[in-house]
């Protein structure tokens, strides 16, 4: 029996945002050097794998880890893959946005001006189409709460339960099937192995959480 297609996900490398914890939407800001260091982590641990389309969000931190993994040349830009617009909370951190709004759930409330949890699900079905039209595996550089809506809508499961997979940066997975077509599955998820850790400076200690 022939193999069944693959999706491979890669999260974009690190930011500085991505480490005091603040909402990166449309915000272009490059990777920080380990960023940098773990997207070409990625090259290596896609060494040998084939795939027939290579899709990257439009924004730099997407497009510079796809460049550093080795896909520069193949990889074809898709708007449907930015990340969830936050609107009024863009670069505000989850615990401050709680204490003049106690029990705010972006994968319940969404952002307020920006993507409400159902329009980021309709994104999320636009590009799952799109993955499922391509004959054979296809590889995916994307950012972190919009790959796991996708991974929640690739599963069949409300957007909303995208709460339940947590994604590092850099971190590489795999959404395909069990047995047959309408079987869809996660094959691999949130695999960081490949991600190599670099002293960071007294600041970033600081602010890691």
């Amino acid at each position: 029996m022939a193999s069944l297609p693959e999706v491979y996900l890669a999260r974009h490398g690190e930011t500085t945002w991505t480490i005091t914890g603040q909402h990166t939407g449309r915000t272009d800001i490059p990777l920080t050097a380990r960023g940098e260091q773990n997207a070409l982590s990625l090259r290596q641990r896609l060494n040998g794998v084939t795939f027939a389309k290579v899709l990257v969000s439009p924004l730099a931190r997407a497009r510079r880890t796809c460049e550093l993994a080795g896909f520069g040349d193949t990889g074809e830009v898709a708007p449907e893959l930015q990340e969830w617009d936050y609107g009024d909370y863009e670069g505000r951190r989850t615990a401050d946005i709680r204490q003049e709004r106690p029990g705010w759930d972006l994968f319940r409330d969404g952002g307020p001006g920006g993507e409400s949890v159902a329009a980021v699900g309709a994104r999320a079905d636009r590009a799952i189409a799109r993955l499922r039209a391509v004959d054979g595996h296809v590889l995916v550089f994307s950012h972190g709460h919009f790959l796991r809506v996708l991974a929640a809508r690739w599963l069949g499961l409300p957007a909303g339960d995208a709460r339940l997979f947590v994604l590092s940066t850099a971190a590489l997975s795999i959404l395909g099937y069990e047995h047959t077509l309408e079987e869809p599955a996660i094959r691999l998820w949130n695999d960081d192995r490949h991600v190599v850790e670099v002293s960071m400076d007294p600041a970033e200690e600081r602010d890691h959480p």
